[in-house]
């Protein structure tokens, strides 16, 4: 099977795959528009954006499959942690939010019974991933935190003191943004959360 776009059913089926081709524990946190698309928030993306916590002795096993599932499927995949760009404000590790396939359907459609047997399914923690997609500050990134906004799974206040916390640690931590860049794209953000915000787009598209 190979995917055009990656819609609820497609997300799951990739997860299933990987879950049962990599056969080893491990936790597989979800992010950005997928983490948007398995909630049902959204119809579809164009790229499964994800980071993944195995043991260090499986780390190239994981990637080895990862490649294996993207060739077979043509589906687009990133790997990368939050941590990656931008510093992980403190508690993150604890906002974590599970994703239990069988639980309930994704995005409102069951897929089989919905079980994994060996990896733990998160969405990573929203705040990181939230500060980690402003950094980038395109227009879709915009809307996909102000999409975390109306679900809840932000708030203002809660950003803007994690905001004050993290801001000292750019120069320390991260060199891929200059802290008053990044309070100028927080600001401008939190302008467009407070005047109502134009229709959303998806990452490649025009519209």
């Amino acid at each position: 099977m190979r995917y055009s776009h990656i819609t609820p059913e497609t997300l799951a089926d990739f997860i299933t795959r990987l879950d049962a081709a990599f056969g080893r524990p491990g936790s597989l946190y979800l992010i950005g528009e997928t983490t948007q698309v398995f909630e049902g928030w959204r119809r579809w993306t164009t790229q499964i954006e994800f980071t993944a916590e195995v043991a260090p002795q499986d780390r190239e096993h994981f990637s080895r499959v990862v490649r294996v599932l993207r060739e077979q499927t043509g589906v687009r995949v990133f790997d990368e942690s939050p941590g990656d760009v931008v510093p992980l404000p403190d508690g993150y590790e604890t906002r974590a939010r599970p994703a239990g396939m069988g639980e309930r359907p994704i995005g409102g459609t069951f897929v089989g019974d919905g079980t994994l047997d060996h990896l733990k399914l998160f969405h990573f923690d929203p705040y990181s991933v939230a500060f980690r997609f402003i950094a980038r500050g395109d227009e879709p990134d915009y809307h996909l935190v102000l999409t975390f906004l109306e679900q809840g799974w932000v708030t203002v206040a809660e950003m803007n003191a994690k905001l004050e916390e993290l801001l000292p640690r750019f120069t320390a931590e991260s060199i891929q943004q200059d802290p008053a860049e990044f309070r100028r794209k927080c600001k401008g953000l939190l302008q467009m959360w407070h005047s109502g915000r134009p229709r959303a787009t998806h990452r490649m598209t025009t519209v």
